[in-house]
């Protein structure tokens, strides 16, 4: 199969795949060449030369999941956390805490990159299904182009959302991990950490003020509690009305990166991440899905996985802030990587 993109929308019981018809994905290399434009969107966390916005354009077909439920038998296991920071998490951690000491920013986000095996029998699509199957919650996405390679996400955070004049997005961060009898609920009965308000209110405040650059009619509604997978998040709804639709990707290029992926100052922690992340992010927390004339569903490309061969990369980040402690921001990117991890097993 050419360059291809399939996905499936939280609580859909069905799947859009979208086939390149002719040649490769078109290649951007701004956010704001977006405007007026439509298909399926892949846009990294730098763009670069050799890491373009793509755009997918082609056949669209409805793949129906209820027929593939019995043709992926899964073993699902727990993977056992690591406790213990890696060497390079630790010295990235240590750099990035020193200048939030110094005040030099408001908030940082750290990734990194853990690599696991995947069998022979298991096809990057047999992933897709699962996921499907085992995230009804959260926007799944796999995509395959030259450009990017493969690559499958499972996310609940909307970058933007909308049709006609009503659209949406959302602040979403601040993370905990459900256990035992917890895993029955949505995460009701957790108490939330200073930290972790803060954290998702840096966000909601940026957000804000993205919004104000484009329309005057927007409310925001939240925090509240959300579950996704094994996690759950504080998470704010923003929703406004535009004019036009013509200047999509100018807002696009306003919104991304949010401080839940980069950071604040935007300008300056972006800069920080590029020149010093031990891993480069490509297209981890960057975003991707369908860009239409009449419906836009974009998600940041959280809980995803780079599927090369018989390796895959698995990525996850956290924020962090002056308090932040190195032993708890582990643990808290082995529990977002287990959603991909579960999809292995």
């Amino acid at each position: 199969m050419s360059a291809f993109a399939i996905y499936r929308l939280p609580h859909e019981d069905r799947a859009t795949l979208i086939r390149q018809t002719s040649g490769e994905p078109l290649e951007l290399h701004s956010l704001s060449q977006l405007n007026g434009r439509h298909g399926f969107v892949v846009a990294p966390f730098e763009v670069k030369a050799d890491q373009p916005v793509l755009l997918i354009q082609g056949e669209t077909e409805v793949v129906f999941l209820d027929r593939r439920t019995e043709e992926h038998n899964f073993k699902t296991e727990e993977h056992k956390y690591s406790s213990s920071p890696s060497s390079f998490y630790s010295i990235d951690f240590a750099n990035y805490h020193s200048q939030l000491e110094a005040d030099s920013f408001r908030k940082i986000v750290l990734a990194r990159c853990a690599d696991e095996r995947l069998g022979e029998s298991i096809k990057p699509m047999d992933l897709f299904y699962r996921a499907c199957d085992m995230y009804p919650r959260l926007f799944i996405a796999l995509v395959d182009t030259p450009q990017t390679g493969c690559w499958l996400t499972a996310t609940p955070e909307i970058l933007l959302d909308g049709k006609g004049s009503e659209w949406r997005t959302i602040a979403l961060a601040g993370t905990m991990k459900l256990e035992g009898e917890q895993l029955n609920g949505e995460g009701e009965t957790l108490t939330w950490s200073t930290k972790n308000i803060q954290e998702q209110r840096i966000v909601s405040t940026y957000i804000t003020e993205c919004l104000e650059q484009f329309t005057s009619d927007f409310r925001e509604e939240g925090p509240r509690t959300v579950r996704a997978a094994n996690l759950v998040h504080l998470r704010s709804d923003f929703t406004f009305k535009l004019a036009d639709n013509e200047h999509i990707g100018d807002l696009l290029q306003t919104l991304h990166p949010t401080p839940a992926v980069c950071g604040l100052p935007k300008r300056e922690t972006f800069n920080f991440i590029i020149c010093n992340e031990h891993t480069p992010r490509r297209y981890y927390s960057g975003f991707m899905g369908p860009l239409g004339l009449d419906e836009t569903h974009l998600y940041v490309s959280l809980r995803c996985m780079n599927i090369d061969g018989s390796t895959c990369h698995l990525y996850a980040g956290g924020g962090l802030l002056k308090d932040s402690v190195l032993n708890q921001e582990w643990l808290e990117t082995e529990a977002k990587l287990q959603t991909m991890r579960q999809i292995l097993t």
